[in-house]
């Protein structure tokens, strides 16, 4: 019963349905309910259409309007593009002497597709480009993922470059990060699938991409270089795990390789095996490789295959290569850049513009075969690198704790004193040798051209002297002063301090730079700092300052934010030589392609600097440096007498150690420091740090003038241009000698500009009354007694406060020289005290009286009396004594207001004389007459003048 209700029920209810179903009204409501739902999904696929067809344009337009300027190559243009990876290109010296390769970093052997491992190439295709055989150069999902990426700025960046892609990047276009190159990309992608085939392709990127570095510490390119370096097999070689651990490097080449920069294994290698794992992982989800192959290689320590760290064989001119390939690339940036309608100044003013064209120019010099000519004399270059590999009075390694850039840990290391030189020769600047460092191995940073440093004293002529010449504000024979100064406001002390300690006074502009002292440069660097004498600098070619520099006073004496190279202090120096004209250093001569067609030529630019008076006076003043300043140890050690005019430098705190001289030929400085700016030993095997620096100097010197005499040993020397005249002046003001200061002897000659000769005479000495106390004088005044006082030259107040105007001790101004010894100081005074002297006391013995030296300060002579007349005058500091005859004496004291003190008690020299009586009526015969008997007689009686009686000098004086 129960299943017969169950059957009608259901039957019951399909006919019910039958009935709705089949009904008008529902069949009416259907119809209505259909149309709509079918209209409203017509017009739903019209908007999307529509949308996707307007956003297509949009977007077509938008790529199009990317790529209008990238021309439509050839297949014979890509392709040399692609195959051709590195075609080096050739190097020489000056006079066409072959050099050799040009150097790279990055060792690459090419390989063929089929001696490389099938592990590598499905390794490679599985983590790089999983749809590498069906795509046609792009994966638009992996693009648009990409993209999305981008707008959203998401976290996590997955890349959209297919082989091809990155192929197209490596070879042709820049690694600049921009939607215009990429769009390029792309375009350059499909064009190029269509040239050539899958195989083609992934032959080329195995052979293009970087892979870190090699056991040796060199970076490296391509799959095989890799293998080798790595592992020491072939591309062919390679098993399962070293294909996974390759395949991954390419994503961070230098993050991933097991070896350091000095081909050491790293401390921590998990990256680049973390990074193998993934590989492997992706290998496996592929299918390229099976479960069991996946566990074992996944399972392997690859540690064990890596090499062990190998001694890479040393280029015999790693400096020169790289400096020549750094001017080289330079140089063909420009180029480049020009054929495209920019200037020199555009990439000047534009980072990233001036980066893209320094990779092309790098990528151009590597693929079309130049020949570079250098300016580089071997023969001179080969004996300094010799002298710089021998000399034994560097000075000490130290040791200095650094991160490492690539673990970021803190090691310590030993640095040596590195060194630094250049030969420039003057008229045409050519860059004739070098010397980079001590070993390239072990620090590759080029000293000579790009190290910058605080040059010291070198700057005085360059900066100081030479400017303050040409703007008519000094002369060789200017006076400047010597002693503690405080020149910089923000400094309380005493500064600048000279090196060694000491002051010397007044002294001359040439004798301050031969000395190198620094107070006077200073002082004449503040004297025209408004006149922004920093420009003169910019002309000479040093590109390094900064506003602060323009406005600091310690950039007189070297102390630049930033420094300055060898390179750039030497050839500023030929100024000197060059009649004050400025001829820029080079070191690539001429550019040749591989047709022979010269695409660059170096041309000689002079720059007006100083005037020819200028450049001379200070070429000649720099002589003296070398003559009797603090480079004449230079004299005994050349082996060549030349013209030489230089200039020594010492950095603060000893840290840097210069020598820059020229000649009518050429300009040679060395530079001696530590890379980590350090203080050098004041003394090194009994030599002082400059002397060092002076002996490095003259052995290099020495060993070019042993393979060209000629070049760096000119029969003539500088000619004194028109213009300049020698005259007298008075060397304590460098005005006109006055007749006080002839009679001072203090009148020296020198060379003067005709157009700056002092025309006013000499007014700094004026005649004076002084006293002198021992070794000191001082002032008189005009009460001062005569008969104590000399006469003297007083040096003008006045004159003081016109030339310094600053508060100084006047007492250091005149200099511990004897003819000088003349000159008084206005506050050499002796202060009175404003009351007479109190009285002495004397005691004779014998024929002599002597008393003791006064207490009182004021007192500048005594007075000796007898019976009341005064017999003698003796200044103070004479000998405090008088022998006279017999009689009745006192002494006085004199002070230097003229007041005079009391008496002192009475003291009697001879017998005390016996009254005669007379006898009424009686003659006295003989009276008067000591001959006669009945006359008491006096032996040695004085005579009528005391011996020495109102002089100083016979009486102790």
């Amino acid at each position: 019963m129960i299943r017969l209700r169950e059957k009608l029920n259901w039957k019951q209810l399909i006919q019910s349905c039958q009935a709705f179903f089949t009904s008008k009204k529902t069949k009416k409501s259907a119809s209505i309910t259909y149309h709509v739902v079918w209209n409203l999904v017509l017009i739903f696929f019209v908007v999307i259409i529509l949308g996707g067809a307007f956003a297509g344009g949009v977007g077509a337009g938008y790529f199009a309007s990317m790529v209008k300027d990238e021309p439509i190559r050839s297949y014979d243009s890509m392709k040399k593009d692609i195959y051709n990876y590195e075609e080096t290109s050739d190097l020489y010296f000056a006079d066409d002497v072959y050099l050799g390769k040009l150097r790279t970093d990055l060792e690459r052997e090419e390989v063929k597709l089929e001696d490389v491992s099938d592990y590598l190439i499905k390794a490679v295709v599985a983590t790089e480009d999983e749809y590498f055989y069906e795509h046609d150069g792009v994966v638009p999902k992996a693009i648009l993922r990409a993209l999305f990426q981008e707008v959203t700025n998401s976290a996590v960046q997955t890349g959209g470059s297919t082989l091809t892609q990155q192929l197209i990047k490596n070879q042709i276009l820049t690694n600049e990060v921009s939607f215009e190159r990429k769009a390029k990309e792309i375009l350059l992608a499909l064009r190029l699938e269509q040239f050539f085939d899958k195989k083609e392709i992934l032959e080329a990127y195995l052979n293009v991409s970087t892979f870190g570095r090699n056991s040796t510490g060199r970076n490296i390119g391509g799959v095989q270089a890799a293998a080798k370096g790595v592992f020491g097999v072939t591309a062919k070689e390679l098993t399962l795990p070293q294909a996974a651990f390759i395949a991954g490097l390419p994503q961070s080449p230098f993050g991933y390789t097991p070896f350091t920069n000095k081909g050491e294994i790293k401390n921590n290698l998990e990256p680049g095996i973390t990074r193998m794992k993934t590989v492997l992982e992706r290998m496996y989800d592929k299918g390229s490789i099976t479960k069991e192959q996946y566990d074992e290689a996944i399972n392997y320590d690859i540690t064990q295959d890596f090499i062990p760290p190998s001694t890479s064989p040393q280029e015999e001119y790693p400096w020169l290569t790289f400096e020549i390939e750094k001017r080289a690339i330079d140089i063909l940036s420009t180029i480049l850049a020009e054929k495209d309608g920019y200037t020199a100044e555009d990439l000047q003013n534009d980072e990233d513009l001036k980066n893209e064209y320094l990779t092309l120019a790098d990528r151009d010099l590597r693929q079309n075969g130049y020949q570079i000519h250098s300016t580089i004399k071997k023969d001179i270059f080969d004996a300094m690198q010799k002298v710089k590999d021998e000399f034994t009075y560097y000075g000490s390694d130290i040791q200095v704790t650094e991160t490492d850039p690539e673990t970021n840990e803190e090691v310590t290391v030993n640095k040596p004193v590195q060194v630094g030189a250049m030969m420039i020769e003057n008229k045409t600047g050519k860059i004739l040798s070098f010397v980079g460092g001590r070993d390239f191995s072990q620090e590759q940073l080029n000293h000579s051209t790009s190290g910058k440093r605080s040059n010291g004293s070198t700057m005085k002529p360059l900066l100081v002297y030479a400017p303050a010449i040409e703007l008519g504000k000094l002369s060789p024979g200017s006076i400047l002063p010597d002693l503690p100064l405080r020149l910089d406001p923000k400094n309380p002390n005493p500064w600048p301090r000279n090196y060694g300690g000491g002051y010397s006074g007044l002294v001359s502009a040439r004798y301050a730079l031969a000395k190198s002292y620094n107070v006077p440069a200073v002082k004449a660097y503040l004297d025209i700092i408004g006149q922004r004498p920093a420009e003169y600098l910019t002309k000479m070619g040093v590109t390094s300052l900064t506003p602060g520099d323009y406005e600091n006073p310690s950039t007189a004496i070297g102390g630049l934010t930033n420094g300055i190279t060898v390179e750039e202090n030497v050839n500023a120096f030929g100024t000197f030589a060059n009649n004050g004209q400025f001829i820029d250093a080079y070191l690539i001569e001429k550019i040749v392609d591989k047709e022979g067609n010269i695409v660059y030529q170096h041309e000689v630019q002079p720059v007006d600097v100083f005037s020819p008076q200028t450049a001379y006076l200070t070429y000649d003043m720099m002589r003296d440096v070398i003559k009797s300043g603090t480079a004449a140890s230079l004299n005994s050690r050349l082996k060549f007498s030349s013209d030489w005019a230089g200039k020594t430098g010492t950095a603060q705190e000893y840290k840097d150690a210069w020598f820059v001289a020229t000649n009518p030929n050429i300009s040679f400085g060395t530079w001696l420091g530590y890379d980590t700016p350090k203080p050098l030993e004041l003394n090194y095997k009994g030599l002082s740090y400059s002397n060092r620096n002076i002996y490095l100097w003259a052995q290099m010197m020495n060993a070019a003038y042993d393979v060209a005499p000629e070049l760096v040993d000119p029969a003539e020397t500088i000619k004194m241009p028109g213009g300049i005249v020698r005259r007298s002046f008075c060397a304590v003001s460098g005005l006109l000698p006055s007749d006080a200061c002839s009679k001072a002897g203090l009148v020296e000659t020198d060379l003067f500009n005709a157009k700056y000769v002092p025309s006013k005479v000499d007014d700094s000495l004026v005649e004076g009354k002084y006293v002198q106390i021992g070794d000191k004088k001082y002032l008189a005044l005009d009460s001062t007694p005569e008969e104590f006082a000399e006469v003297g030259l007083i040096l003008n107040p006045d004159y003081i406060e016109q030339l310094f105007g600053v508060n100084i001790n006047p007492q250091q101004l005149i200099p511990k020289k004897d003819r000088w010894s003349k000159i008084l100081l206005p506050d050499d005074k002796m202060e009175d005290n404003g009351k007479a002297p109190a009285p002495l006391s004397a005691k004779v013995s014998g024929t002599t009286i002597t008393w003791a030296n006064h207490p009182e300060k004021d007192i500048v002579g005594y007075r000796v009396y007898k019976d009341g007349s005064k017999v003698a005058s003796i200044k103070t500091g004479g000998n405090l004594s008088y022998t006279g005859g017999n009689g009745l004496y006192y002494v006085t004291a004199v002070d230097i207001a003229g007041k005079e003190s009391a008496p002192s008690p009475e003291v009697r020299i001879g017998p005390e004389e016996v009254p005669v009586v007379e006898q009424p009526g009686k003659e006295e015969p003989g009276k008067g007459n000591p001959e006669q008997p009945g006359q008491p007689t006096v032996p040695n009686p004085p005579p009528t003048t005391p011996p020495g009686e109102g002089t100083t000098e016979n009486n102790g004086g």
